[in-house]
């Protein structure tokens, strides 16, 4: 009976490693991918990287070699991508992901963000020529860091620094975000969408329902977030409807005015059929 539960126990251990995996093993990568993000005011920036670890091992000058064009981790290039324009180093860069190139050097680092994305992992060979900006990396030593990792320090609402620590050196370049003109330009989209919403929904008030008190009410909201010319025609017509023409003529002279400097003033002639109908009403 012992030889024969020996026998099947073989059997069952030769099968399963004959038989095609069903599910893929699980073990520790060399190096583990990682991936980190970083809000700079309304800008968000992330790496995603592959992780490789000293292990006892000599890196600077020999495992990563001095002077040639590394792909600032393991496997494949690190990639950065960032949400809006930044500049990167003092280069302007647009938003959008590229790789991480640096040519470590015993004189001073260099870090290149390239348009190629499949560096060093497909055939497409590093080119300066893709580059989008060549900067210089500060360097400067620190206690020991046995994996590779990628760290945003000192941010602020405009600023922050990528570092590349590993072993006993950290690698740093300075990024900035123009925040203040990013968050203008949100405020005034904010602005300009709530008006149109507020416009949209006076008229559909009045079409639907009649109830120009109320839809006059939206139409005035609507002109005191933005006043435009479509929410003054808006605005125009529903006081001509509730029978308040010399109101709804100032309205449509505004929308007119404000229509003239429009890039798509497409009320354009019912505006003016309406001041034309309401000058004697």
């Amino acid at each position: 009976m012992k030889n024969v539960a020996l026998g099947c126990l073989f059997s069952a251990l030769v099968a399963l490693v004959a038989a095609p995996a069903s599910a893929q093993l699980e073990l520790p990568a060399a190096s583990p991918s990682a991936k980190v993000t970083q809000e700079v005011g309304v800008t968000s920036i992330s790496v995603d990287y592959s992780s490789p670890a000293v292990k006892g091992r000599k890196v600077w000058g020999d495992l990563v070699p001095w002077d040639k064009p590394w792909r600032s981790g393991a496997n494949a290039a690190t990639r950065i991508t960032f949400s809006h324009d930044v500049t990167f180093g003092g280069k302007a860069v647009p938003a959008g992901t590229y790789s991480i190139v640096t040519l470590p050097s015993q004189k001073g680092w260099k870090v290149m963000l390239n348009k190629e994305l499949g560096l060093f992992s497909t055939p497409a060979q590093y080119s300066p020529a893709n580059d989008i900006a060549t900067v210089a990396g500060t360097t400067a030593a620190i206690p020991n860091r046995e994996r590779l990792t990628y760290v945003f320090s000192n941010t602020t609402d405009d600023t922050t620094s990528l570092d590349l620590e590993w072993e006993k050196l950290r690698v740093s370049v300075p990024i900035k975000a123009d925040t203040a003109t990013l968050a203008k330009a949100n405020i005034e989209k904010a602005v300009a969408q709530s008006a149109s919403e507020h416009a949209q929904a006076a008229r559909y008030v009045a079409e639907s329902t009649k109830d120009y008190a109320a839809a006059l009410k939206l139409a005035d909201a609507s002109v005191a977030i933005d006043s435009n010319w479509y929410n003054q025609w808006i605005r125009a017509d529903i006081l001509a409807k509730s029978g308040k023409y010399a109101e709804a003529r100032k309205a449509a002279q505004i929308s007119w005015d404000l229509g003239q400097k429009a890039p798509n003033f497409f009320y354009k002639d019912q505006v003016s059929k309406a001041l034309a109908d309401w000058k004697n009403k």
